[in-house]
């Protein structure tokens, strides 16, 4: 039986899991004087959604023929390169340091703690993919052995990761902001 609160089938956070961003509302948190780790936290998701859709007009360009396998590996991959080290690295401090602090500060969220960590292993898997696919990419055109398949697989990893990321990054604002602010984490 499969976990409706699994990153792929959700839609966003359980009903029980949003008492926090009831307490603060996403549309305050602008006006709010929200600390500023909090802000820290909604920069590197920013700069994670920036590069997810850089990567997609690249992407957008390859599959419409605006540029050749040459320029789309030389376009994609440095950004690829950075976003896959920057979100990892991202994941490894939060699900280390900060989730366990998140969870004794405020034990009624752990349960949606939890979820961010599973999702952080499903997000995982497409940073895996990823890598593979850009390294393939990367050792054909290197080698100048036809790439074009290489793109075409990597532009498929991209597409399914790219909806799972942002869902991930929402729910995760969702649970983290709010706890932050109300709590005074620094």
């Amino acid at each position: 039986m499969s976990d409706p609160h699994a990153l792929a089938a959700r839609t966003g956070l359980p009903a029980e899991m949003l008492y926090l961003r009831e307490a603060l509302p996403r549309d305050r948190w602008q006006g709010h004087a929200i600390p500023q780790m909090a802000a820290f936290w909604l920069q590197m998701h920013g700069g994670f959604r920036q590069a997810s859709a850089a990567m997609a007009r690249v992407v957008a360009d390859h599959r419409a023929g605006a540029i050749d396998t040459r320029a789309y590996h030389d376009r994609l991959l440095p950004t690829l390169a950075q976003f896959l080290q920057h979100l990892d690295g991202h994941h490894n401090i939060e699900t280390g340091h900060y989730f366990p602090q998140f969870r004794r500060i405020e034990p009624r969220i752990a349960a949606g703690i939890d979820l961010l960590d599973r999702d952080h292993e499903a997000v995982h898997a497409h940073l895996e993919a990823l890598a593979a696919g850009g390294n393939a990419l990367h050792q054909a055109v290197r080698s100048g052995d036809p790439a074009g398949d290489h793109a075409s697989r990597l532009n498929d990893a991209l597409d399914a990761a790219a909806a799972p990321l942002i869902r991930h990054l929402d729910d995760e604002e969702d649970i983290v902001i709010p706890l932050i602010t109300l709590h005074g984490v620094r």
